[in-house]
């Protein structure tokens, strides 16, 4: 070999080297950027990692495919993929997940341009479109690495929450909505039945009062026309029922026979009619108070049963008590429609009349109706101020379809009509640390930036936004706890779980 063939051969070696170098250095800068597509339809959202697009170059586009509203993992049905640029079209079909939720397509474009990317998504629910646009396939690695660099979201005050740790939680994310939001009253209201909802049992007779059974107890279910109670007399030298009823017998039979002797009598003329007709008189007086004890009295004494069907709210008196006629005896809920009586302050006298709606929360589970929900309305609001406690009074009607206890109290928040828009967020993506707010902003579907709020008034339901985000970012409705959480232990790796 002279000096010239083994130089060349050295410069070969170089040169083949270089060229793996350049090969390797290229593949890893694409792995290192991602593009991040986002998508949405009413159905579904699609979040794909991609590499950038290069005519010529094998592209990987790993996507994450999640139900809408619940925001769980598509674990079944096919997907085509399409890039179209321009006229030209390339595409790929998946007949399943690679995972649960992650379909990893392979795409080599063909043309460069600005173009878009179709998902079409069949499930045994129909057939369902996504689109990502304003996609751009370059002549090159470094034009395409460039852009995609570019593209790439700050890290600043983020976390890292990936589809595969969200798909395992209670998680949404919604839009901000712009809305008419007034004035809205915070108070609290007493839970009352309502009129015609509650009937009071009372004593019709003076006597003992023996209970039917042993369960006639407060909370108790009760039908209509069961028997509740007897009162008797029996053994009372004084309002002793049965000797009252056995009088009335003894007096309705004698002044019965005696109207009947006198009307055959009459017939002979033997009695004069003044005579007949006062034997009539008392007789029918006689029946009339008979009737009346036999309708409601026993030998044993008077049986009282229930009116209608609920629950016993209230017993006033005690097994064995003497009780006076017109005394009340129980009280019987149908528990099906109830009273909600608030309390406000005078300062909000002139917004009263313009109350539309209300939010009540419960206390002892903190669950959420809005007005509508129930069924509710609006009865009355006080035109004037209490004496003992100088606040105006409101009161509301609704279903009882929660789990709404009698007596007890719910918060309470008036909402009045209004022409003025708000900025307005679910209270359920608020996060607040010593008096401040905070909502996870969606950078993307596995990225959220912590983002400081500034807050206004609060229907129960939802809060009014002054600063701090616009009503086209997209922010977590659910799971904002567990983002909080993540954030503070930092361990989430970003990439734990993808398939590449």
């Amino acid at each position: 070999m002279n000096i010239n063939m083994f130089l060349f051969a050295i410069l070969a070696v170089i040169f083949a080297s270089c060229n793996n170098n350049q090969d390797t250095e290229k593949r890893d800068k694409q792995d290192e950027v991602k593009l991040k597509l986002t998508a949405y339809s009413n159905d579904f959202e699609v979040f794909a990692e991609a590499d950038p697009f290069v005519v010529g170059d094998s592209v990987n586009v790993l996507s994450h495919f999640s139900h809408l509203p619940s925001f769980k993992a598509l674990d079944s049905g096919s997907v085509i993929i399409r890039l179209i640029v321009g006229t030209k079209e390339i595409s790929q079909t998946l007949e399943k997940p690679t995972r649960n939720g992650i379909f990893s397509f392979n795409l080599k474009p063909e043309t460069t341009g600005a173009g878009k990317l179709i998902f079409d998504i069949k499930t045994s629910k129909g057939s369902f479109q996504l689109i990502a646009p304003e996609i751009t396939v370059y002549h090159d690695d470094k034009s395409a690495i460039e852009a995609a660099k570019k593209q790439t979201p700050s890290r600043t005050n983020t976390i890292v929450f990936t589809k595969e740790q969200i798909w395992k939680i209670e998680f949404a994310t919604e839009l901000p909505v712009i809305e008419p939001f007034g004035q809205v009253i915070k108070t609290s209201a007493q839970v009352q039945s309502a009129q015609g909802d509650e009937i009071i049992v009372s004593a019709k007779a003076s006597g003992i009062l023996i209970f039917t059974s042993d369960n006639i107890l407060e909370g108790k279910d009760i039908g209509i026309g069961q028997t509740l109670f007897t009162i008797s007399g029996n053994g009372m030298a004084e309002n002793n029922s049965a000797v009252r009823f056995s009088e009335a017998q003894n007096n309705y039979e004698l002044t019965k026979a005696d109207f009947d002797r006198q009307k055959e009598l009459a017939k002979d003329k033997i009695v004069s009619e003044k005579d007949l007709q006062k034997a009539k008189n008392e007789y029918e007086n006689a029946k009339t108070v008979y009737d009346n004890l036999n309708k409601n009295f026993s030998a044993a004494g008077q049986s009282v049963s229930s009116p209608i069907s609920g629950f016993v709210k209230q017993l006033f008196v005690k097994n064995g008590q003497y009780i006076e006629a017109g005394q009340p005896i129980v009280s019987i809920s149908q528990n099906l429609t109830l009273l909600l009586k608030a309390d406000v302050q005078q300062k909000y006298a002139p917004f009263l009349g313009s109350i539309n709606s209300a939010i009540i929360k419960t206390i002892q589970d903190s669950k959420t109706y809005s007005l509508e929900e129930l069924n509710g309305k609006i009865l009355s609001y006080g035109r004037n101020a209490n004496s003992d406690n100088y606040l105006i009074s409101v009161s509301l009607q609704i279903d009882n379809k929660g789990n709404f206890i009698q007596g007890g109290y719910v918060e309470l928040f008036l909402k009045t009509i209004t022409n003025t828009n708000a900025l307005t967020i679910s209270n359920s993506s608020l996060i607040e640390e010593q008096g401040n707010y905070f909502v996870y902003a969606q950078v993307n579907p596995e990225l959220f930036e912590k983002r400081e709020i500034k807050i206004g008034s609060t229907d129960g339901l939802k809060t009014e936004v002054i600063s701090g985000i616009s009503n086209n970012e997209r922010i977590v409705s659910k799971g904002a706890i567990l983002l909080k959480l993540a954030q503070a232990t930092g361990t989430l790796d970003a990439h734990s779980g993808h398939v590449h």
